[in-house]
């Protein structure tokens, strides 16, 4: 099951006021950045983030789980609890660092 228009838009919504919110379609499902940091990944109509120990007394007794088939666990984020979706971009975004920048690839003749 694909991740839903509305969904990523509700994720965007609630994460409003932690700085300059947007998203990128990737592989099917979406990306949120925060600040030009990927931070919240959205798969099949949930929100993941990274287990990091900035991020453990938060999300202590949250749900866990699999994005995609072969990626690490993550936390599943609430987004339903905005003050809770507000202090973990809070504490994520300090620590994620900005994406490299793709190298262009030469013209081809």
């Amino acid at each position: 099951m694909a991740t839903s228009q509305d969904f990523v838009a509700f994720v965007c919504d609630q994460l409003q006021g932690t700085g300059h919110v947007r998203h990128r379609a990737m592989f099917g499902e979406y990306m949120v950045y925060v600040n030009n940091k990927p931070l919240v990944l959205v798969c099949d109509n949930t929100a993941y983030v990274k287990m990091l120990d900035v991020i453990a007394d938060l999300m202590q007794g949250a749900d866990t789980g699999f994005p995609y088939p072969g990626a690490k666990e993550h936390y599943v984020l609430d987004v339903d609890d905005q003050a809770l979706c507000e202090q973990v971009i809070a504490r994520l975004e300090p620590v994620t660092p900005l994406p490299r920048p793709k190298k262009k690839k030469p013209k081809s003749s």
